[in-house]
């Protein structure tokens, strides 16, 4: 993709900003701009709450398998958990051993026949919002796709907490 291609595609998911149905209608439009720009086959949001020490699925491209509900416990002694929701700076697993050292769930990821992920902190005043979470087969993640996600991922702030304010 060119860099006329992302400028156009960041000005088409920013333009759902502005649309009714939200959180939903930025979500969608965030999943769309990530699979032009980066490419996925599995795009998911997480809402995270801190002081909860949990986690919420907050959008799924495959509500099927990835429903929207539920808590997912923190564990703050996972070295995933520190770099991502702690500190924010994003994480790229490369292959399934990645896969099985980062998610819980890897088995099912095996299943789907994902291989490669990359969470994206959404990060505000200090502190994680969430992450986006983008997972394909066989081409791993690059640093150049981290950092055009960042960007992206950045979009979902006000999405993220206007789930706080309903």
């Amino acid at each position: 993709m060119t860099s006329t291609d992302t400028v156009s595609t960041l000005t088409s998911a920013a333009a759902a900003l502005a649309l009714p149905d939200q959180p939903g209608a930025l979500f969608a439009a965030l999943e769309q701009a990530t699979y032009r720009a980066i490419g996925h086959r599995l795009f998911t949001v997480m809402r995270h709450d801190a002081a909860a020490g949990r986690n919420r699925r907050a959008h799924s491209s495959d509500p099927a398998a990835y429903p929207v509900s539920g808590y997912k416990p923190v564990n703050w002694d996972h070295p995933w958990t520190r770099r991502v929701l702690v500190e924010g700076t994003p994480w790229i697993g490369a292959g399934p051993a990645d896969i099985a050292w980062a998610y819980p769930d890897h088995e099912k990821i095996a299943a789907m026949g994902l291989t490669t992920a990359m969470n994206l902190p959404v990060r505000w005043a200090g502190r994680t919002l969430g992450t986006v979470n983008l997972l394909r087969t066989a081409t791993p993640f690059t640093e150049a796709d981290a950092t055009i996600g960042t960007v992206f991922a950045s979009l979902a702030v006000p999405a993220l907490l206007a789930i706080d304010a309903a």
